[in-house]
């Protein structure tokens, strides 16, 4: 390896300004992990094809706590490279032109562990007995060499060998399966292109169920013991997908994944067209529902239509919030808005310091994100009318399906379907700290979108 110093990271998350590079981009990933649970050892090759965006000289790569040990450039047997902790630097012997594509081949091993972020321990983590791999918002590099910034979506191929007894659930469809010498190896592809932080291995002993609503695949992953408590939990499902799907549009993957772990998790975790949950949140007695409409709404906002930065984050979280209270309300339970005022009575007491369309990485993750967010989806829905505000959400899961937008792209978007000029509202929400009064729940007008009932 040389050791020439590694250049200097272009950056290209204002919220994590270490991580991703906008001098390129990655169109795909092919993952070869081999992986034993019992010493905790990783070896895995990543081929990654990517592109120029502007004339590179250097090729910056985020990896955390793993070793790259042999980097190949379009073919070359060594490609000069450099490593320093969380950056890998490829230097190709030739400058390489914007718009040129470019092939990388990267061996490298380890014992991967969480990574410590603003955010907390993030990435590939040790279970009692398995792994659960949470990659938002930064914990991908902890497993695998990328380019990771939330804007930079790829396909992906991923292929992991582990122990014969433990089943391996990871990002994208289930495509190839063997065994043999006491280990099994599975292979996912993604057919449609998936941002780094939703990319996601689970390794557990874990037994399968599966079935299929109007099309589509709905799959638990799950220990033996709790299975009585996730079949009780995850019985709702079927009729929460009918649900989003007539407020939000088709559902935009082809299956659905949830992973039950054995250990207690602090949160459930969504990933690309699935979702992890701790034992501790699947209790057999439906207290957690709103976490699993939650979750499985962010395969709509966040996981299809993703942000294109950190600093759009309420597009994600609130509308996902919003959706908790959909679901109340079309299950026959508190309607939504009179989650929103309650959820606003409470925010009034809270600090009010926070700017919705742009919080800064200390807040991105604050709950008040989440519920100012559900609330401004709120007060479009009452100024709007139910006609023009579900529209709106069809018209955005439509329109960036599968790709990144802003909260600009969101205010226009809005403003095209409104009778009058919203910049004010969205001004009031997004760009204020003060929390805005909500609307009369009288001024809701256009009709209302038919309720779904268990």
């Amino acid at each position: 390896m040389s050791a020439s110093p590694a250049a200097p990271p272009t950056g290209g998350e204002p919220y994590a300004p270490t991580s991703g590079d906008l001098a390129w981009r990655a169109l795909h990933y092919d993952l070869e992990i081999d992986y034993r649970v019992a010493t905790n050892r990783l070896d895995g090759v990543a081929r990654i094809s990517g592109v120029a965006e502007r004339d590179l000289t250097a090729i910056a790569l985020d990896l955390v706590g793993l070793r790259a040990s042999k980097v190949r450039l379009d073919g070359e047997r060594r490609a000069q490279h450099a490593q320093r902790p969380g950056r890998l630097t490829v230097k190709p012997t030739a400058p390489i032109p914007a718009g040129q594509r470019f092939e990388l081949e990267i061996s490298y091993a380890g014992s991967p562990a969480p990574r410590r972020s603003p955010w907390g321990l993030v990435g590939w983590e040790e279970l009692e007995d398995g792994v659960i791999v949470a990659s938002q918002p930064t914990g991908a590099p902890t497993w695998y060499p990328c380019n990771d910034r939330p804007s930079n979506k790829a396909t992906h191929r991923i292929r992991v060998s582990a122990e014969q007894p433990y089943r391996v659930v990871a990002t994208g469809s289930l495509v190839e399966e063997s065994a043999g010498s006491g280990r099994s190896t599975r292979t996912f592809e993604s057919r449609v292109p998936v941002a780094t932080y939703l990319t996601t291995v689970q390794i557990g002993r874990y037994l399968r169920r599966a079935s299929v609503h109007d099309g589509i695949q709905v799959v638990a992953w799950h220990p033996p013991a709790l299975e009585r408590r996730v079949t009780a939990d995850l019985a709702p499902l079927p009729e929460m997908l009918a649900c989003f799907v007539e407020r939000f549009g088709p559902y935009p993957f082809d299956d659905y994944t949830v992973v039950v772990t054995p250990d207690d998790l602090e949160i459930p975790l969504e990933s690309h067209a699935g979702a992890v949950f701790g034992a501790n949140l699947i209790d057999g007695k439906g207290g957690e529902e709103r976490l699993i409409a939650h979750e499985l709404a962010h395969q709509w906002f966040g996981n299809s239509v993703g942000v294109a930065g950190w600093q759009h984050i309420w597009l994600n979280e609130g509308l996902a919030c919003y959706a908790e209270w959909l679901w109340s309300e079309a299950a026959g339970r508190q309607s939504t808005d009179e989650l929103a005022r309650i959820h606003h009575r409470r925010l009034r007491a809270l600090p009010q310091d926070i700017v919705l369309g742009d919080p800064g990485p200390e807040h991105m993750f604050d709950d008040r994100v989440y519920k100012r967010g559900a609330l401004l989806a709120h007060a479009l829905r009452l100024t709007l009318g139910d006609v023009r505000f579900f529209a709106l959400l069809h018209d955005w899961t439509a329109q960036h399906a599968h790709a990144t937008a802003t909260t600009a792209d969101f205010r226009r978007l809005a403003n095209a379907l409104a009778p009058a000029p919203l910049d004010a509202l969205l001004d009031a929400w997004l760009l204020e700290t003060a929390l805005p009064p909500l609307p009369a729940s009288g001024s809701r007008a256009g009709g209302s979108a038919p309720r779904h009932r268990r």
